[in-house]
């Protein structure tokens, strides 16, 4: 421990709050009788628990790059928070106010306030800790000072009904009069309203800056925009099933809830991969396989359901042949549906894998019938530039003594 620098040391600490967080989350929960997945009034643990684990990573390998500190702040707010708004269900709506160490939950509930104000600065200084122009300083510092006087508000109002006894907590865990209606003070439902719409207008143009920028730039720059966009993308997707999905209880609801939950680790996903710059050229198979595989997904549910409603209400079929039929025709359809969707999705959002599989198929056609060894050479080394794009080609051919003799070469 005592190698570490001051900044690697932060990270651990600020990690190992995170771990610990996440880790007194279950029994928290089952103390409250709520699920784990359950968001309190906060994030659930398991986002914040990713956003810990990439912001400590960025901020262990570079941590002059304000990102990760930023990723990690929003873990270790929005994971205390988790945790007491467990507590609170737990001390004052099934104990009465029984348990320890209550106003300490009051307290730190409210980070979610700054749990969601780092994720808006998050967008605003992606991908390297600084704003995506010297024009958009000023947005910064607007988003800054109108988050920190929100924060400064809920905290002041958290305070103020310590001390005059004012606990009630509703069912997600938040103190009632943190709850923006007409038992919340006039003056924070005044600054609730202005910093909502400051930091929805100021987050909506950070990303609307950075589809801007997406469009301007080239090579490495436009490959980390990829990868932050495409993460929204699929987070904000996930985030809109589990609303629709939230009253929902059915086994086949909780099975998708599943599934939007880890689909919401995709922002801190690709924001991880594309501050450390790992694999980057790897975003483009990975849009265009996502597309692929939704679009036949959507194709065959659709196909699916048509022809059950076709055997059950206009042939009037109610067997389960019909169901069966569906089943078969939709899995016969899989493999050829899917290579003409992959085909036309790469041929737009993958067009250099699409260019270079029609380029190596070429080359193939045209070997069959070549016989002067340096123009195969000459061949080989302009498609094996365009289709992988090297650093710089080398072709290595036997000599013809060797060739004669029948060594290997």
């Amino acid at each position: 421990m005592s190698r570490l620098r001051p900044a690697p040391l932060s990270a651990l600490v600020l990690g190992g709050l995170v771990l610990l967080a996440a880790i007194a989350d279950v029994p928290l929960a089952r103390l409250a009788h709520q699920s784990v997945d359950a968001s309190g009034g906060s994030l659930p643990v398991w986002i914040s628990a990713g956003f810990g684990v990439v912001g400590f990573v960025v901020a262990w390998r570079k941590p002059r790059n304000l990102l990760g500190w930023t990723l990690l702040g929003l873990a270790v707010f929005g994971s205390l928070s988790e945790d007491a708004s467990f507590y609170n269900l737990a001390n004052y709506q099934l104990r009465h106010g029984g348990l320890p160490l209550g106003w300490v939950s009051l307290l730190l509930q409210p980070g979610w306030a700054p749990a969601l104000v780092l994720l808006g600065v998050m967008f605003l200084l992606f991908p390297d800790g600084r704003p995506p122009s010297p024009r958009w300083r000023w947005v910064v510092w607007t988003f800054v000072t109108v988050g920190l006087v929100w924060i400064a508000s809920a905290f002041a109002l958290t305070v103020s009904a310590i001390i005059d006894h004012h606990l009630q907590v509703d069912s997600g865990g938040n103190l009632v009069v943190l709850d923006n209606n007409a038992g919340s003070a006039a003056w924070w439902n005044a600054i609730t309203t202005v910093a909502s719409l400051v930091l929805a207008v100021s987050w909506l143009g950070s990303l609307a800056a950075q589809v801007l920028s997406f469009r301007r730039s080239s090579g490495e720059r436009r490959q980390q925009l990829k990868w932050l966009l495409t993460g929204s993308a699929i987070t904000g997707a996930c985030l809109a099933v589990s609303i629709t999905q939230s009253d929902d209880l059915s086994p086949t609801a909780q099975v998708i809830s599943a599934i939007v939950t880890v689909g919401m680790l995709a922002l801190p996903v690709s924001v991880g991969v594309a501050i450390l710059k790992y694999r980057l050229f790897d975003i483009d198979r990975i849009i265009s396989r996502t597309l692929g595989y939704a679009i036949v997904t959507g194709l065959l549910v659709g196909l699916y359901a048509g022809i059950v409603l076709l055997a059950t209400h206009v042939v009037s079929i109610k067997t389960p042949v019909a169901v069966a039929a569906s089943t078969l025709a939709a899995a016969a359809l899989f493999n050829p549906l899917r290579r003409r969707v992959q085909r036309v999705v790469d041929r737009r959002f993958n067009r250099a894998r699409y260019d270079a599989e029609r380029t190596v198929v070429a080359f193939a056609a045209r070997l069959k019938d070549a016989v002067d060894l340096d123009t195969v050479q000459e061949d080989l080394a302009g498609v094996a530039q365009r289709a992988l794009e090297p650093a710089h080609i080398s072709v290595w051919i036997s000599p013809p003594e060797r060739r004669d003799a029948g060594q290997p070469g």
